[in-house]
C-alpha cells in the first residue's frame, strides 16, 4: 500500500494522526470516519485515506491548503478492515494513524437508494451546507466548521451494469476566490457525500464549493 498509494515514500506509524470510527459498521454503505492531526506534527501537505480490505482501497485525498488538518466523511466498507490516514508533512515523511472497523460487509457492491429508485437524476450536483462557528470565549474550540453535502449516487462500478460514477474533485473557496481546501474523492465515498472541513477563522466573504464528477458534470454552489 505504501508503494501503490504513497509513492514508496518513508512512512511511520504516529499516534498524532487520530482516526475515529465506529467499532462496528451498522450500515456498511455509510461508515462515519473523522481524521484529526495533532498540531505538534507541524504543517500538513496532504492526507490520504485508505481501507486495507476494500476492493477499491483509496477513499480520498485531501490537501488542507489554509484549512486545519482535519476532515470527516462517510464511506462504503466491503468487509471488516483497518481504516488508515496517511499524512504527509513538509519533509516528505508520511505519518500513519488508523482504526479498526468491523462490518457484516457488502458496502461497495450494493446500489445506493437513489440509484435504485432513480431519484438521483433529479438532484444530481445539488449542494447544501452550513458553516458553524464555536461560541465566543471558548479558546479551546475556537474554529469554524463547514459541512457540505453534494447530491450524487456515487456508484463504485462494482454493481453489474452500473459503471463507476462519482464526485472526484471538490474545492472550497472564500469570497475572493482564494482556495481554502482541495479534495480528491474516489468510488468508496458514500452516496450523497457529506464532508466536514475545519478552519481557524470563518472564511472571508462567504464560502463557495466547486468541483466535478468523473463524467465531467460540474458542481458549483455558494453556501449561504
Amino acid at each position: 500500500m505504501r508503494k501503490e498509494f504513497l509513492g514508496g515514500g518513508k512512512a511511520v506509524f504516529d499516534s498524532r494522526v487520530q482516526v475515529q470510527g465506529p467499532a462496528f459498521a451498522e450500515d456498511p454503505m455509510n461508515v462515519p470516519i473523522s481524521v484529526k492531526v495533532d498540531p505538534a506534527l507541524g504543517p500538513v501537505q496532504r492526507m490520504v485515506l485508505l481501507v486495507d480490505r476494500n476492493p477499491i482501497r483509496k477513499v480520498l485525498e485531501y490537501q488542507p491548503v489554509t484549512a486545519l488538518p482535519a476532515i470527516a466523511f462517510r464511506f462504503k466498507l466491503e468487509q471488516a478492515s483497518p481504516v488508515r490516514a496517511a499524512v504527509q508533512t513538509q519533509d516528505g515523511l508520511w505519518h500513519v494513524g488508523g482504526t479498526w472497523v468491523d462490518s457484516a460487509g457488502g458496502g461497495c457492491t450494493v446500489s445506493g437508494a437513489t440509484r435504485k429508485d432513480g431519484s438521483w437524476t433529479q438532484t444530481l450536483g445539488e449542494v447544501s451546507g452550513r458553516l458553524f462557528t464555536a461560541a465566543p470565549g471558548n479558546a479551546e474550540a475556537s474554529f469554524s466548521r463547514l459541512r457540505v453535502r453534494v447530491m450524487h449516487p456515487q456508484d463504485t462500478g462494482l454493481v453489474g451494469g452500473i459503471p463507476a460514477f462519482y464526485v472526484n474533485k471538490l474545492s472550497v473557496r472564500d469570497g475572493k476566490e482564494r482556495e481554502l481546501a482541495r479534495l480528491l474523492s474516489f468510488e468508496p465515498v458514500s452516496e450523497n457525500p457529506v464532508f466536514s472541513f475545519d478552519f481557524a477563522t470563518p472564511p472571508e466573504g462567504g464560502v463557495f464549493v466547486v468541483g466535478s464528477d468523473n463524467n465531467g458534470n460540474r458542481i458549483a454552489s455558494k453556501v449561504e
